[in-house]
């Protein structure tokens, strides 16, 4: 596509922007070169909306324009549902530093907002929320904040004197059973405040903490069923996930990464539904940056950029340490992307998360776009991580209307100049996002 396109696409993009609040009422039909709808790809395609919601979509030849519809034409332009991230986390982090202190309106807000700019609209922050984040869930949930809607699991059930690790400085409101009796206590708290899932940490920190007990985890899992919510676990190793599983986990919150996973594994996991979410970012932002120092210089990768991170990674000395040290978290990396491609070729559920947002190179938005590659780098389709960063993640969340762009679907989707089914990259060339119907300034 030509720059001259690119640019009357950007401008006509940006009117629309900002007349957006004019005709968010108003049936608007956008025709596209090609729509991934969330499940399917369909060429030379209509998406017709009305009061923020799609109520037609399909091939142009299939669905009529309705009268006095405002039109867009996407003749050169790819159209997807935004993204929702599984798993993970707002608030937590200033500049370089990390922890529960750092929780507030403006740091949420903040990390929301870039989400979205990197068309994520919906996130679930998974644990390590302060109470704080019960005021905001309620609040930020209709898309017209300026930012990605928020959902979570509140502060989480984490393990005495273990995970999540002190160095993280987690808000007060993660709470630490000793007791199965206190693990139901725990859940019955954070369901009563207002949660989308229970987030259980069992992970012993590479043999330097205490793991929850079995029995303290299988009672928390129990009580979230029993107070109609899912649980989803983080674990590490390969005999935690499958006792996990085995307590009744709905999710898996990381991939596995200590050895390959076996059939007894992912048989578990396909036969009980649960569904697994690999973050492979996890192990990966502890080096890739420290690799790809030219990343500073990419728009897309500077949008996400705060003048200390920025002045870190411009850091000869840091990034030599960084890559030094690179090797433990490279293997968990490989082992995590292989136990995926196993978990994915055993027909395992699979959904879509990075833990970003925890520490400052989990960068919110932009790891989701590298997490992407590395799930088709597993083996997935293209198609398949899209399914996965849209359908397959809402339904994590149990959304119905979100990761979708078919009759009855939030009209929340992204404008890219280039078609991510060809080159799972091109999903970083966002022109436009649009929310409940409207596009949004980016």
């Amino acid at each position: 596509m030509s720059n001259q396109r690119i640019w009357s696409a950007t401008i006509a993009l940006t009117l629309l922007a900002a007349a957006g609040a004019a005709f968010a009422q108003d049936v608007t039909v956008l025709d596209a070169a090609r729509l991934f709808d969330g499940h399917a790809v369909i060429d030379k395609a209509r998406v017709v909306i009305r009061d923020g919601k799609v109520i037609a979509a399909g091939p142009q030849a299939a669905v009529a324009v309705p009268a006095g519809a405002r039109r867009v034409d996407l003749a050169d332009r790819f159209v997807m549902p935004g993204m929702v991230t599984a798993h993970s986390h707002v608030g937590m982090v200033q500049g370089l530093d990390v922890g529960g202190h750092n929780y507030s309106r403006q740091t949420v807000g903040r990390d929301l907002a870039q989400f979205q700019r990197y068309g994520v609209v919906a996130v679930n922050a998974l644990g390590m929320n302060a109470e704080l984040f019960h005021t905001l869930r309620r609040e930020w949930r209709d898309g017209a904040h300026g930012g990605a809607d928020l959902y979570g699991a509140g502060g989480g059930v984490g393990a005495v004197d273990g995970a999540p690790p002190a160095r993280m400085k987690p808000p007060g409101s993660v709470m630490r059973p000793t007791t199965p009796q206190d693990a139901r206590k725990a859940v019955d708290a954070m369901a009563d405040a207002g949660v989308d899932m229970i987030k259980v940490w069992v992970d012993d920190l590479n043999g330097q903490a205490p793991k929850m007990p079995p029995e303290v985890y299988a009672a928390a899992i129990d009580q979230a069923h029993r107070r109609g919510l899912k649980a989803a676990v983080h674990i590490h190793a390969l005999a935690d996930a499958k006792g996990v599983v085995r307590a009744g986990a709905d999710v898996i919150g990381h991939g596995v990464r200590d050895m390959p996973v076996d059939d007894e594994f992912t048989t578990l996991l396909r036969e009980r539904g649960v569904w697994y979410i690999p973050t492979v970012n996890i192990n990966e932002a502890e080096y890739i940056y420290a690799e790809h120092p030219q990343w500073l210089k990419d728009p897309f990768f500077r949008m996400a950029m705060t003048p200390a991170l920025e002045a870190q990674l411009n850091d000869a000395q840091w990034r030599k340490t960084a890559l030094d040290k690179a090797q433990p978290s490279r293997a968990a990396v490989s082992m995590n992307i292989d136990n995926l491609r196993r978990v994915h070729a055993a027909g395992g559920k699979i959904a879509f998360g990075t833990d970003s947002g925890v520490t400052p190179l989990r960068i919110p938005g932009f790891a989701e776009h590298l997490e992407l590659a590395h799930f088709v780098q597993a083996g997935l389709t293209p198609v398949e991580a899209l399914t996965a960063a849209t359908a397959s993640s809402a339904a994590v969340m149990g959304l119905k209307d979100r990761g979708c762009l078919q009759v009855g679907c939030r009209a929340d989707l992204l404008v890219l100049g280039a078609d991510p089914t060809l080159d799972i990259t091109a999903s970083r060339s966002i022109e436009a996002v649009w929310r409940n119907g409207v596009p949004v300034a980016r």
